[in-house]
């Protein structure tokens, strides 16, 4: 099965959910180890189901080396409210 069972239908359910998140929400939200949830990231991202994007953020002085997950194909909806004209 792509994804690598259960935990990967899992990761995929989360991020459908969502839209985009970090490993470390994923990881969270479903209650695996981060080192599980990272293993069925990259599997997924082998089949193109997922992208991964490494991301580094510093938050309060401290280095954050993540990875920012989303589906492969998925287009976040518009945010609500009004929409700047086109200018002619």
């Amino acid at each position: 099965m792509p994804g690598g069972g259960a935990a990967g239908i899992e990761v995929l359910t989360c991020l459908r959910k969502y839209g985009q998140r970090l490993d470390s929400e994923i990881a969270k939200e479903i209650q695996l180890p981060l080192a599980v949830v990272r293993q069925q990231l990259t599997d997924l991202a082998a089949t193109g189901e997922v992208i991964l994007c490494s991301l580094t953020r510093f938050e309060r002085g401290a280095r954050l080396d993540a990875w920012q997950c989303r589906v492969s194909g998925y287009v976040p909806p518009l945010a609500p409210g009004r929409k700047p004209k086109p200018s002619t």
